[in-house]
């Protein structure tokens, strides 16, 4: 009778053994089929938009789960703590779109050297051999372009004032903008100066204040230029109160803001971030499924200048997921069957 007991506790526990250890592999496996996207602040629409390319893109993918995650409003500190707790749930990949690089270097270095795949979204990773791909735009050359759509409405012969407004000044991405803006019209209207960029501040509230006083400060100007999303819808509501001759132009898809191009108060560039999600999300997930190895080097991708010309198409792509779905796939496919020409060094 003890003897059969034994056998009984014995088999038992060899089952719960391997009960444990399949429930382990099986956790394990869910892991490495998920790929995460951590952004910097979920409650601006340019990381919404980041946010739903990327689940679209992982779609696209059967068998992998997408997690996507980041701080409400923008917190490089606790960015990197989501950051490292997402590395810990997505093993298939993880990529990061962050307005503070140098807060995530450390962390980008731990996950990376841990096996979890790194891509950096939108803003380039820190020096280093852990993010080997880098998926954005060229931002020197959107901001040309902006301040070219500009210059067409302006005099050959312009003179005046154009002022540059930023909403936080020191972030390379918006930086470059402010520097392709400067430099073409350096190269096309020399006798226009341009001024800035000033600090229209983050917080929205703060930045129509901001606003506000440069437009009161420069009441000649030519033109107020935007490197961020908020400044633009302020722009185009100060435009509208003030009833002034000067131009205005920024960058993002905020509904309002699609609204003053419509009414002709507003110019806008788009970045494209519902593409470069849906780029960071396909490639992560056929990697974690092994259809395709992550490529290497800056995956450059085109903004998209908005005028009153395509205004209402771009709006109504912008009216549901389907819609944008629909809009972006030809493009979506199109780099990806082609990715050696859309592929440059990292600098």
């Amino acid at each position: 009778m003890i003897g059969r007991r034994l056998a009984a506790v014995v088999a038992a526990a060899v089952m719960a053994a391997l009960t444990a250890g399949c429930g382990n592999s099986t956790q394990d496996d869910d892991r490495a089929r998920t790929v995460g996207f951590v952004v910097a602040a979920q409650k601006h629409n340019f990381t919404q938009e980041m946010s739903l390319g990327f689940r679209s893109g992982v779609a696209a993918v059967p068998g992998v789960t997408a997690l996507v995650d980041g701080p409400p409003i923008t917190d490089g500190p606790r960015q990197a703590t989501i950051f490292e707790d997402v590395a810990t749930r997505a093993r298939g990949g993880v990529s990061l779109f962050t307005l503070h690089p140098e807060l995530l270097a450390r962390p980008m270095s731990r996950v990376g050297k841990s096996g979890v795949p790194l891509v950096a979204v939108d803003n380039a990773p820190p020096p280093g051999p852990q993010v080997p791909l880098f998926i954005g735009n060229d931002n020197h050359a959107m901001g040309a372009a902006l301040a070219d759509g500009i210059i067409e409405r302006l005099p050959p012969d312009a003179q005046g004032t154009v002022i540059i407004g930023s909403p936080v000044p020191g972030v390379p991405v918006l930086d470059n903008r402010a520097e392709g803006m400067r430099e073409r019209f350096a190269q096309r209207l020399p006798l226009v100066k341009v001024r800035g960029p000033f600090d229209t501040m983050l917080d929205p509230t703060a930045n129509l204040a901001a606003w506000r006083g440069l437009v009161r400060a420069n009441p000649d100007a030519l033109a107020f230029m935007a490197t961020g999303d908020i400044d633009s819808y302020n722009l185009a509501t100060i435009r509208r109160e003030t009833g002034g001759p000067w131009l205005a132009a920024g960058f993002d898809l905020d509904p309002r803001s699609l609204a003053a191009v419509k009414a002709g108060d507003l110019m806008l560039m788009s970045p494209e971030h519902y593409l470069k999600g849906a780029l960071a999300g396909r490639l992560q997930a056929e990697n974690a499924m092994g259809t395709r190895e992550l490529p290497q080097g800056w995956l450059r991708t085109d903004g998209l200048l908005v005028t009153v010309a395509n205004v209402d198409e771009i709006t109504r792509r912008q009216q549901s997921e389907t819609n944008r779905q629909q809009w972006f796939q030809p493009r979506v496919e199109n780099i990806l069957s082609d990715l050696d020409s859309h592929l440059h060094p990292l600098a």
